[in-house]
């Protein structure tokens, strides 16, 4: 399988080499980096060429490197029914820039655009309805960002008092615990609540 991947791999990168760049086998799957303002045309090469056959995407989604320049790595995943493989690809695009929808090539990629949107601010050009699809309407900021706090801004609650739902700041209801991740069969090094009462007894 990884000799018929890295033939494919060749292939897309001689055909459409200006797109693309790099491509690898790992894991078992094909990968490959392409510019993305080229996006939709080599997603149109990967549907339409005869010896990719890329039918169906699967998923498209995001991950987030604040470290870098180009923060994001959007990242679609394709499968060949006709050739049983799959192929990753990769495009970086930096918080401040958008990429074009694939929607025209991919219908189902509709509400996968919406989702990294959503999810991470990522901003696809030529989306019909580019709109938060899992937050709520007046969300603030985009929940897998790694900058993002663990605990929100707002919280959502139904207020009987006022009989509807309310937005208010996070507040903590209970303090962090700190835990020792000690063995239970070694024992901690402290009395455990509750303990002292044995010892009372005795």
């Amino acid at each position: 399988m990884s000799e018929e991947l890295k033939e494919l791999g060749e292939h897309i990168a001689a055909t459409i080499d200006a797109d693309i760049r790099s491509w690898r086998v790992e894991y078992g799957e094909l990968t490959i980096e392409v510019r993305a303002d080229r996006i939709v045309p080599v997603m149109q090469f990967l549907r339409d060429d005869p010896l990719a056959k890329f039918l169906v995407l699967i998923d498209l989604t995001a991950v987030d490197y604040p470290q870098r320049k180009q923060r994001f790595d959007v990242v679609y995943h394709l499968l060949s029914m006709h050739n049983n493989t799959r192929i990753r690809v990769k495009a970086q695009v930096g918080e401040e820039e958008t990429i074009p929808s694939i929607i025209d090539v991919f219908p189902c990629a509709d509400w996968f655009e919406r989702e990294a949107f959503d999810m991470y601010g990522v901003v696809f050009t030529g989306h019909p309805d580019l709109r938060r699809i899992l937050t709520d309407y007046n969300f603030e900021g985009y929940p897998l960002r790694k900058d993002f706090p663990l605990t929100g801004h707002v919280e959502v609650r139904y207020d009987d008092e006022q009989k509807r739902v309310v937005y208010e700041p996070v507040q903590l209801v209970q303090e962090f615990r700190n835990f020792d991740y000690l063995s239970p069969w070694e024992g901690a090094q402290y009395v455990l609540p509750g303990d002292e009462k044995a010892e009372a007894k005795e």
